[in-house]
């Protein structure tokens, strides 16, 4: 308690406002002004008059709130809080996929850094990718970086056509049709609600797909007492609290993403007394990057 009397005090002293993800760990969450998926979290702080932004996720996240407001110290409470699909494309690979696809619209996945979301049209997240990429002229698009919310997108919107990048989330494609097969067996009754970063094989046998907000919704809305979740653990702390009437159980128990493990209470604190770690982005990517996010918030 007396830890986190001292991140409110300091919160206020700072005129922070602290931001969480659905995936961060449970006091993490309770601690934050806001929790929520890519896409809330990115309007948040877009509209945020706090000076300084306390981002309690993984360092893309942190990098589109400074993207949007320049001016504001962002702070990544661990600085080692990364993303491997973020990192398994390069700008020179979108480069090399524009120059092949003259003419597509290169739509790139939140889930991207600083540097690739330069090279992109437009943004997008797991609860916007189809209607993103519905309202955009070409009948051409190349998607980046996860090929399974690619390829889900692509169902969702046959009249375009799609290349797709070979990365992926490696915490939802390990999700296997055993796992989910073996859960179904355990509660019958249970309807199944996947993530679309899991692979396609998974989210055809799944009864919903969409992203964590949607699942959210979905769970809230259903009358199954029972529900299993196929998406990162952490959304279970929210899904538990807004519906204790319900009882709710993790598709397998591998969906854990360390890197969103990584922010404790001690590392929020640290943050807003050390001012650790600053999120610097370099103007000239900036620039280009604030046009591909924000023609997704205004789309």
């Amino acid at each position: 308690m007396e830890l986190i009397q001292e991140i409110r005090r300091l919160k206020a002293e700072r005129g922070a406002v602290i931001v969480a993800h659905n995936y961060q760990i449970d006091e993490v969450q309770d601690i934050a002004d806001h929790v929520g998926d890519s896409f809330y979290l990115s309007k948040i702080c877009a509209g945020s008059d706090a000076s300084t932004i306390v981002f309690c996720g993984v360092r893309f996240m942190a990098e589109s709130a400074k993207i949007l407001s320049p001016e504001k110290t962002v702070l990544l409470p661990e600085a080692h809080a990364g993303c491997p699909m973020a990192d398994s494309i390069t700008p020179e690979d979108v480069r090399r996929l524009k120059a092949e696809h003259p003419g597509a619209a290169v739509v790139c996945y939140i889930n991207s850094s600083v540097e690739v979301k330069a090279e992109c049209d437009i943004c997008c997240t797991s609860s916007n990718a189809v209607r993103i990429v519905r309202s955009l002229k070409e009948n051409e698009v190349v998607f980046v970086p996860d090929q399974n919310l690619g390829s889900y997108v692509a169902k969702q919107v046959p009249e375009k056509r799609f290349t797709l990048f070979n990365g992926c989330c490696a915490t939802h494609a390990r999700v296997t049709l055993n796992e989910l097969h073996s859960a179904r067996a355990l509660y019958p009754d249970a309807p199944v609600a996947v993530h679309p970063e899991c692979s396609p094989e998974i989210v055809n046998a799944a009864d919903f797909a969409g992203s964590t907000s949607e699942i959210i919704d979905f769970c809230r809305k259903s009358d199954a007492k029972r529900i299993i979740i196929g998406t990162e653990m952490g959304i279970l702390h929210k899904l538990k609290r807004d519906n204790p009437e319900k009882d709710f159980y993790l598709l397998t128990p591998r969906l854990i993403c360390t890197n969103m493990k990584l922010t404790s209470l001690q590392s929020v604190y640290r943050a807003l007394a050390e001012n650790r770690t600053q999120v610097e982005v370099e103007e000239s990517i900036r620039l280009r990057a604030r046009t591909c996010l924000e023609r997704m918030l205004q789309a």
